[in-house]
Order: structure tokens, then C-alpha cells, then sequence
């Protein structure tokens, strides 16, 4: 990764779009804002980890991953866009790769259990995975513009433009007193 991309996720992610880039607007939008923080974070500790400077990486997502309650693993490929809304419990797996646009919510995994090639887990553009959701298995195609529901776990390839949910049911049994 090139610093020049580094400074495009933080552009995108930090900034928006709509405004221009500058290192003032940068830490201004920082200030309270832990989300953001994170990613922020993550995204230099990943720049740090690809360019080999790996024991400063790991010193980063260290200090981040106790600080924010969030970790997404060193070597996790995401491209631009990532959004976390509220960061605490979110795990992502160093095997995933991801497209742009991808949003995550509190206490969602995506991991897997596999060793390199047959781990890998490859997540399209435009996915969203909602609170409390658990996408696990190896070599799972997530395609684009996929929602996964709250309260969902998702262990199988999903198609482009689709939406998924564990349906659940709820008894409410009265007791007799």
C-alpha cells in the first residue's frame, strides 16, 4: 500500500468526500468520534503491517484493540469505505477480503477457522452486517450489495443483491401461579 492510498481511505472514510483533504480537517473530525478513531487507527497500523514495519504495526493494533474493544485483524484486506458504527465486540479475521462500502455494527464477527488459501473469506461491495451477526466458515463468496439482518449467522455463499436473516420465533409461555 502507498501512502497515497492510505491518504485516500482516510479521505474517504474520516473526511467524506464532499470536502477537501487536510490534516487539520482530518484531526478535527477525530476529536469525538471513536468510530472513526478506529478506523483511522487501523488503517495506519495496516499500512504500517504491509510496508514491513510490522513490529510498530502490531504495536498500534494493540494499543487500539484494548482502547476500542474492536479488532480487525492485521492483513485483512478492506477496500475503501469502511464504516464501523459502534465499534465495541466487532472481530474480522486477517483472511477476509472485502470490498468498498463495507459497514459494520456492534458484536459482529466475520471469521473462519481454515489456514491460509482455503480460509479466505471474499466479501463484494456494499455490504452491510447488523448487530449481533456472525458470518463464519472458509472459503465463503459473500457477492455485492448484501445485507445480513441483526441476530443473523450466515455460514454459506450468499448471490449479489441479497438480503439474509435468521428467522427466529418467539413463545411466550404464561405461567400458572
Amino acid at each position: 500500500m502507498k501512502f497515497s492510498q492510505l491518504k485516500r481511505f482516510w479521505h474517504v472514510e474520516v473526511i467524506g468526500l464532499d470536502k477537501k483533504f487536510s490534516v487539520l480537517r482530518l484531526m478535527s473530525r477525530l476529536r469525538n468520534k471513536p468510530g472513526l478513531k478506529y478506523v483511522f487507527w487501523w488503517r495506519l497500523a495496516s499500512y504500517l503491517y504491509e510496508n514491513g514495519h510490522r513490529r510498530m504495526a502490531y504495536r498500534v493494533h494493540s494499543r487500539i484493540k484494548s482502547q476500542f474493544a474492536c479488532d480487525i485483524m492485521l492483513g485483512a484486506n478492506i477496500g475503501e469505505g469502511l464504516t464501523i458504527a459502534h465499534h465495541v465486540g466487532v472481530v474480522v479475521s486477517k483472511r477476509v477480503v472485502a470490498g468498498r462500502n463495507m459497514k459494520l455494527t456492534q458484536n459482529s464477527v466475520i471469521g473462519n477457522s481454515g489456514k491460509g488459501e482455503s480460509g479466505k473469506i471474499e466479501i463484494g461491495n456494499n455490504f452491510f452486517l447488523g448487530s449481533n451477526s456472525c458470518v463464519i466458515g472458509d472459503k465463503l463468496k459473500i457477492g455485492d450489495n448484501v445485507t445480513v439482518g441483526a441476530m443473523s449467522f450466515v455460514n454459506k455463499n450468499l448471490p449479489d443483491n441479497c438480503r439474509v436473516y435468521t428467522r427466529k420465533t418467539t413463545e411466550i409461555v404464561e405461567s400458572q401461579l
